[in-house]
């Protein structure tokens, strides 16, 4: 419910505010100021964890809070373009229930376009909730566009910092998540209790396998002070990687799933799935389109549990050799021509494969100058550089030992390292990226899940298909941590030489891109946090990387 859009007043644009000042005067959110580095403190009842938003349009956007009381709570909301509130312009109210664990998603229609805005939720006592900003999307032409995109958030593992760092910035219209909001694991599984940050808590201890589990680690994340101001200051479009269920899903299950302990994978996938939606400013719809302007179309894919085939093995491939180098280099040559290539094997399912086709033909034909494709997994072709292995002692851990033997040996047959990628299915990449060339898209592929910063040209058919930026982790370790003899930079070139798709890679430094919009460029700023182990917004180093429109190459500052 919200007002008549007829009478609402135009919000003052970007420009005809000053944000910084707003915020750093700590008029916004001062709650939030005041929280301990560690975490918010907080409280069981009522507004238990700030606002956040998402979902944006040229004319709408989706409200989330958190209100825990013991009976069902008719919540009030109110949209205004002055921090005040001296004029609001839409609003409504909205029921907060136990059943949906207190969580709220209204959806606030009739704003402007292209604006600034603040909410605010108000309780039956007249408790008031933190304010927050959000910002709908331009309508018609439109000169820039910045998205920070995030991704891979392990709390364990050290601070969130890139978080921090986009909402002191505060130069982003919103914020894109590639997934791993959180992870599943019980404490000192991953990261081990000798790699836990102290000062970090993680709830539940144990793993997260039911509904419960599922809820109290969002509100555990969501204690974060730098993910809740976050949420505060930015609109978001978020997607679910593997780790908001379990490590390596697919449709039928996940490699950390064991159903003779765990229960039903069905049952598991529907708990966390209810939990992700109650907790995230998301929409319900499993993939979706937002029309940013005249700049582009972004389109949020799911690759990850709604259809996707199960991932390749290729351990069990390399066994089929039983121990004897030719037989197992040709056992995964056998496999590389054979069942590698089976075009039914899908990361998407045919009938999402088809609206990402019209979609991106439908953007081209309105005149939009990119189409940007937001999802999970590293869709460039990577194989492992062939000296990798020659640095393995001991010391390693067995897992890892195995799984770089493995990326090796699987190079020497021309086959990529993770079947977990887009590399694992690469039939369904060809058809994705024809559909592309067949759009006459300007193709901008944003990727999450690796924890390294990947730079890439997209070719299909040996002609150019488009480019991809895939993200490095706010805090899960990138490949410096199962490479300790080899240095990330040296790792980096090595990776870039051996495969002709990847022309710049970083492998050691944990941050966020700074993703920028322009009718003639598309940019993505690699920026590097100095550490994650003490809290800490200072930068270490970044790297600009460029596409020109109409190029399909990169250009590296």
């Amino acid at each position: 419910m919200t007002s008549d859009p007829a009478s609402n007043p135009a919000a003052p644009s970007a420009s005809g505010m000053n944000r910084r000042t707003l915020f750093k005067a700590g008029l916004l959110g001062a709650a939030l100021t005041a929280l301990p580095g560690t975490a918010a403190a907080a409280p069981r009842t009522g507004f238990t964890h700030g606002v956040a938003s998402g979902e944006p349009s040229g004319t709408s956007v989706l409200l989330w809070t958190r209100y825990a009381w013991a009976d069902p709570a008719q919540l009030k909301y109110e949209v205004s373009p002055a921090q005040d509130f001296a004029t609001v312009v839409a609003g409504g109210e909205v029921e907060a229930s136990p059943v949906r664990d207190g969580c709220v998603k209204p959806v606030v229609t009739g704003l402007e376009p292209d604006n600034w805005y603040y909410y605010r939720f108000i309780a039956p006592d007249g408790a008031v909730s933190d304010t927050g900003r959000t910002r709908t999307l331009p309508v018609g032409k439109s000169p820039r566009f910045r998205m920070a995109v995030v991704g891979c958030s392990n709390i364990g593992f050290g601070w969130f910092n890139a978080y921090a760092h986009i909402a002191s910035a505060d130069e982003s219209d919103l914020v894109v998540h590639t997934g791993d909001y959180f992870y599943e694991y019980a404490f000192g599984t991953y990261p081990s209790t000798k790699q836990f940050e102290p000062g970090r808590v993680l709830e539940p201890l144990g793993e997260v396998i039911h509904l419960a589990d599922y809820r109290t680690r969002f509100a555990d994340y969501r204690n974060d002070s730098d993910l809740q101001r976050l949420h505060q200051m930015f609109p978001m479009v978020a997607i679910f990687d593997d780790h908001e269920t379990a490590n390596d899903s697919w449709n039928g299950g996940a490699e950390n799933h064991d159903p003779v302990t765990e229960g039903s994978w069905d049952a598991r996938k529907k708990a966390a799935m209810q939990a992700y939606h109650e907790w995230m400013p998301v929409s319900d719809e499993p993939w979706k389109a937002y029309e940013i302007g005249d700049l582009a179309t972004m389109f949020r894919v799911e690759t990850r549990i709604t259809a996707r085939s199960k991932q390749f093995d290729l351990a069990a491939v390399i066994k089929q050799g039983d121990g004897n180098p030719e037989r197992i280099l040709a056992a995964l040559k056998g496999f590389h021509d054979g069942d590698y290539l089976d075009p039914s094997r899908t990361m998407m399912g045919p009938v999402q494969e088809r609206w990402l086709a019209d979609g991106l033909k439908a953007s081209r034909s309105a005149g939009k100058a990119w189409q940007v494709l937001l999802q999970q997994v590293v869709m460039a072709n990577l194989k492992t550089p062939p000296g990798i292995a020659a640095g393995l002692t001991d010391a390693v851990p067995a897992y890892v030992r195995q799984r770089i033997k493995s990326g090796a040996l699987a190079s020497e047959a021309g086959l990529p390292f993770n079947m977990d990628a887009w590399d694992g299915y690469p039939a369904a990449r060809a058809r994705l990226l024809q559909s592309a060339q067949e759009a006459d898209a300007n193709l901008v592929v944003l990727s999450g899940d690796s924890h390294n910063g990947w730079a890439s040209e997209l070719p299909s058919a040996g002609a150019p298909a488009g480019v991809e930026f895939a993200g490095h982790s706010v805090t899960s370790p990138g490949a410096e941590a199962s490479l300790p003899w080899i240095k990330p930079q040296d790792f980096a070139s090595e990776a870039v030489a051996e495969n002709p798709q990847l022309k710049w890679a970083n492998t050691g430094q944990r941050g966020y891109m700074a993703l920028e919009l322009t009718p003639q460029r598309a940019t993505s700023e690699y920026r590097f946090l100095a550490g994650i182990r003490t809290r800490s917004t200072q930068l270490a180093s970044s790297q600009r990387i460029s596409t020109a429109l109409g190029s399909q190459k990169l250009d590296i500052a």
